[in-house]
Formats: C-alpha cells, structure tokens, sequence
C-alpha cells in the first residue's frame, strides 16, 4: 500500500488548488445520520474539486457504532468509499502518532491514540482534518464541523 499512496499523492499534487481532507468517524457518522453538521460535510463532498481520504482504523470505528445502534455497516461502508479513498496505516505512522499522543496528553488528558494517528497521517498527507471532535477543536488544519 505505501507505494500506492505515493503514487495517489503525485497525483493529488497535480490537482493544484483543491482542499484535501481526512475524514475521521465522527464526521462520517455525523453525514450517515444526517444531522446538521453531517450537512457541513456533505457541501464539502458536492465539491468534486475536493479530495477525501478515510484511515482504515475509522472503518473499524464505523464498524462499532452500526454495531451499537443497528445499523447496516456494508451500506454505510460503501458509502465511504464512494465518496473517499481508503488508506492504510504504516508503522512509520504509529510511531509519529505515539509523540503526538505524549505531546497532545499535556494539555488534553483523554486524547487517543486514534485522535493522534489521524494528526499523524494528516501531517504526513498535508491535508486538513474534518471532523466535530471536541478533542481536535482549536488545532491547526482542522475543519470543524
């Protein structure tokens, strides 16, 4: 997969101006059910000139939350990846992602390591991060929804 992603990243930089995002469960879950700030992001996904990438870990998260509220992963998963492109995580990441933890746990006790791997792979893409997550309010390169 990482030279896959490689490849994907030459090509989104010949795209020029338009706005990469990564987008975390919340922000997915938020547009499944409809809710107001899933409208925000389904202006962002009407906008063909922007570019979406999910983790695949958030598909685990989606996964849990059908399984909570019964709902029916498979529709909503392909939901996602209609609309986005699925990455995978690489070691180099869980790596970066354990510094930003140790970092981020100064100032906000409860942050994840999740929370951290989606800081450490938008750092690594140069995108920004759309998501409603509390944990993420007031960082840089984030769109809160």
């Amino acid at each position: 997969m990482p030279s896959l992603l490689k490849k994907k990243r030459k090509c989104i930089r010949s795209f020029g101006d338009h706005a990469l995002f990564l987008v975390d469960t919340y922000a997915w879950i938020e547009y499944l059910i409809g809710s107001e700030r899933g409208r925000k992001v389904k202006e962002l996904l009407k906008d063909e000139r922007n570019i979406f990438f999910t983790l695949e870990c958030c598909l685990a998260e989606l996964k849990g939350w059908c399984l909570k509220e019964n709902k029916d992963f498979k529709k909503l998963y392909d939901i996602v990846v209609s609309n986005s492109t699925i990455i995978s995580v690489e070691t180099s990441d869980w790596i970066r992602a354990a510094e930003i933890r140790f970092a981020m746990r100064k100032r906000i006790k409860d942050f994840g390591l999740i929370d951290s791997l989606l800081l450490a792979k938008q750092e690594k893409l140069g995108c920004k991060l759309l998501t409603g997550d509390k944990h993420f309010k007031g960082l840089n390169n984030v769109v809160f929804i």
